[in-house]
């Protein structure tokens, strides 16, 4: 329907009425769906990074204290025992699905929604009528600056969410804030009841190829969820976590049960190397990525997320790849309207050396996959989850990094399933 619009009316007009549309949107699927969010609680998680991966931490240890729990992330959409894989190629759906989707968690019993909520969605209203009882803030980072105009406009769209809560007619608010990331104060200033900041700086923890150990209150939470960055996301889980009165036991088994798909992915078919699939597309966490396997022989996979977007990172996805890669091996990832190899020079030019170049996706994990040696480890990233590869005027091929991967491990015999 908005793309009939579009076509029907001059675009300056378009763009007068494109907020009322999506705000009327919103409005309606509250009313339709008699505002869901008022009978369940509903944890927000925001930021640039670690938005999924805390959701789906979050929502691990509330399970497994006994709660019912409804997950809308970019992964999936799950309530209680039931998930879908979500093929939106959005977070926050519109049409309607974000209140339709509440509803049904309210219908089958569910307590808790948790909920990864994007700057995009706040700019087409969809965190509207979604009562807020806590929000997470992660991080925040350069991104999406050409659908915003700027990075103070992007910031200031995530703080709409700070502002949403301070508005939320539920009680005991309460916001959740990595104060190690610069911007974090700005979501603590925010009449709430309760504001609680997190610092992994200021908390003893260890981070090795093993996982992640954080200790607090005398007692020591391990995970084998890899990375710096997933230190910051547990530690948000932990702190929410024990504000809503769940005990140390309940936590731990939580995070011993937490399965994050496309999220430092390990495909593991026996061979005697390590193949990782990953979401990680911005210059951040690409650095994040490679600091979590110091030492490792890396072979390195991937493309520049979204034609059309973010340009400018493009160098230095190359310069960063080029200095933590022993081997780069570049390729297709959603081009949309863009031509693919034009987003592939960008990434080039901030290179010292002309890398591989696959543009078919498969022949490229399949060459990476091919190349690697005993004790080594390819990276494969920029998807993650991703169920398509986007192509011009709205084409959809169906994708998973993580499948191909499988199937080439098995193709060529690295595997001990034979």
């Amino acid at each position: 329907m908005l793309t009939l619009i579009k076509r029907l009316i001059p675009r300056p007009v378009f763009l007068l009425i494109q907020p009322i549309y999506h705000y009327t949107l919103s409005l309606l699927g509250a009313l339709i769906y008699r505002f869901p969010s008022n009978s369940l609680y509903v944890i927000g998680v925001t930021g640039t990074k670690g938005k999924s991966s805390t959701v789906q931490i979050i929502s691990s240890i509330l399970e497994a204290s006994g709660e019912k729990v409804a997950t809308a992330s970019t992964i999936s959409f799950s309530i209680n025992d039931e998930s879908v894989p979500n093929k939106f190629k959005m977070t926050m759906p519109g049409r309607f699905f974000l209140q339709y989707f509440l509803r049904g968690a309210v219908r089958k019993g569910s307590k808790y929604a948790v909920i990864e909520m994007t700057s995009e969605g706040v700019k087409q209203f969809r965190h509207k009528w979604i009562a807020l009882d806590a929000l997470v803030f992660t991080n925040l980072r350069p991104e999406h600056i050409e659908a915003h105009g700027s990075f103070e406009n992007y910031r200031d769209a995530k703080l709409k969410l700070r502002d949403s809560i301070s508005k939320s007619n539920k009680k005991e608010r309460v916001i959740v804030s990595n104060i190690d990331d610069e911007h974090g104060s700005l979501f603590l200033d925010t009449e709430v009841e309760k504001k609680l900041p997190y610092s992994l700086t200021n908390t003893k923890h260890g981070v090795n190829e093993k996982g992640v150990t954080i200790s607090l209150d005398e007692n020591t939470f391990t995970s084998t969820l890899r990375g710096k960055f997933n230190g910051h996301n547990i530690l948000a889980a932990i702190t929410l976590s024990k504000h809503l009165g769940i005990d140390d036991n309940s936590i731990q088994r939580g995070l011993d049960n937490v399965l994050i798909p496309g999220r430092v992915e390990f495909i593991n078919e026996g061979q005697d190397f390590d193949v990782v699939v990953d979401y990680a597309h911005t210059t951040d966490s690409l650095l994040a990525l490679y600091d979590a396997f110091p030492g490792r022989k890396k072979i390195c996979v991937l493309g520049s997320t979204g034609g059309g977007r973010d340009k400018w990172k493009r160098p230095k996805i190359g310069e960063i790849v080029e200095a933590n890669c022993e081997k780069v091996i570049l390729t297709d990832e959603d081009p949309y309207d863009e031509n693919p190899k034009e987003i592939v020079e960008d990434v080039i030019s901030g290179m010292k050396e002309k890398p591989q170049v696959i543009m078919d996706r498969r022949e490229a994990i399949k060459k990476g996959i091919e190349i690697a040696e005993k004790g080594g480890i390819v990276l494969i990233t920029g998807k993650g989850t991703d169920p398509y590869i986007m192509g011009p005027r709205g084409e959809k091929t169906p994708w998973s990094d993580a499948e191909v991967a499988r199937e080439i491990l098995h193709d060529l015999g690295k595997t001990d399933v034979l």
